[in-house]
């Protein structure tokens, strides 16, 4: 499996001092834009890789799972995601997100989407249908009807 679970380091004066807490992230490549994501419960994100990019993604609340696929092989793996969970996703990992409840995420990109000769590349995981990213949609294809690059 190539997604990874981001652990955060926490310096614990911030819970000692009653407030709260901090919980810091440190990514292993610079982070150059995010985007911040709805996903309404039973719906899916993805199903597609980033063969320029790569990815963190934190959840910020909600419940779902984050799968990756082989494309080649056809196995499948994944990543059981709650609020505060954040993963590293690398480019070229053809991946999807399943939202058992509404969710709200934050994605971290290594390299900004529009300096991207080709930001994603779609692949239907089977695992939705509809406009989520499936390039047999018709969404998919009036969106993408005037661009190879999308």
């Amino acid at each position: 499996m190539a997604i990874e679970v981001v652990k955060p380091a926490c310096n614990l004066n911030t819970i000692k001092d009653g407030r709260g807490a901090i919980f810091s992230y440190v990514p292993k490549v610079p982070i150059l834009e995010f985007t911040h994501q709805f996903i309404h419960a039973g719906k899916i994100r993805g199903n597609h890789c980033h063969p320029e990019f790569d990815e963190y993604i934190l959840l910020v609340s909600g419940q779902g799972v984050e799968v990756e696929k082989d494309i080649n092989t056809g196995k499948e793996t994944f990543i059981q995601m709650s609020k505060g969970t954040c993963i590293f996703v690398p480019k070229n990992t053809y991946h999807v997100f399943l939202a058992i409840t509404e969710c709200e995420s934050v994605s971290f990109l290594t390299k900004p989407w529009d300096d991207c000769d080709k930001p994603i590349i779609h692949q239907d995981l089977g695992m939705g249908e509809g406009d989520f990213g499936n390039p047999n949609s018709p969404f998919y294809q009036k969106q993408n009807q005037d661009t190879e690059a999308v």
